[in-house]
């Protein structure tokens, strides 16, 4: 008879192979950790930045530091959104992709409007900004309209996934909308208040990214 390894056994793969072998997983392993801890650092930056500026722009109004930490605010906020669907794409399914990419598409948009709000047209005499042609106000709006879609869809998929806090995915997905929408009216208490309340949630949810990241190598390789 025969002794040797059956055809069966022969195409079968080994542990490693059917592992990915540690030693391939390890780097993946490490540059996702990486990635998370990178969006955890920015995005908390991000929030500590939106959350300050208003609190300082309650007592001063808006002045010219406030509006500085504004305006880069969020572009800080884009490794966070990174970070997020990466340490919980394995749950966010197709939903959770499309909000993923609307909310990057509209986060850009929308900080780049921000940035010029806050660090150009500020600066412009008032007649000139009032000025505007037809189409940059559309512009600008429409880059707030999907700046919200893309933040409400984000958080009710981070909502979904249930990885994260709920209370600062809650806020986020209905916090940073309303700063969008609410962008062209006069600074007041009420706005301030959303805007900490956002940033407090940034800061959160980087902590909880962090935290992801701290999860063992073998358990982030295998999920």
């Amino acid at each position: 008879m025969p002794t040797g390894t059956p055809a069966g056994d022969a195409r079968r793969p080994g542990p490693a192979a059917r592992h990915c072998s540690r030693i391939a997983c390890v780097p993946s392993v490490e540059g996702m950790n990486a990635t998370l801890r990178l969006g955890a650092a920015t995005g908390a930056a991000s929030g500590i930045l939106i959350a300050a500026a208003s609190s300082v722009e309650i007592v001063t109004g808006e002045i010219p530091l406030t509006g500085l930490a504004l305006g880069i605010a969020p572009a800080l906020g884009l490794p966070l959104i990174v970070a997020l669907h990466l340490a919980h794409k394995g749950k966010a399914r197709t939903f959770g992709v499309i909000a993923y990419g609307l909310n990057l598409v509209g986060l850009g948009l929308f900080g780049g409007a921000a940035f010029a709000l806050n660090l150009v047209l500020i600066h412009l005499d008032p007649a000139v900004t009032e000025g505007l042609p037809g189409a940059a106000t559309a512009a600008l709006l429409g880059s707030a309209l999907v700046f919200s879609a893309g933040t409400i869809l984000f958080g009710i998929a981070m909502l979904r996934a249930g990885l994260y806090p709920r209370l600062p995915a809650a806020v986020y997905a209905f916090a940073f909308p309303l700063i969008a929408l609410l962008a062209p009216l006069p600074d007041n208490l009420f706005i301030s208040a959303v805007h900490i309340a956002s940033g407090a949630a940034l800061v959160w949810l980087a902590h909880a990214v962090n935290a992801r990241a701290r999860v063992s190598s073998d358990e982030i390789a295998f999920r």
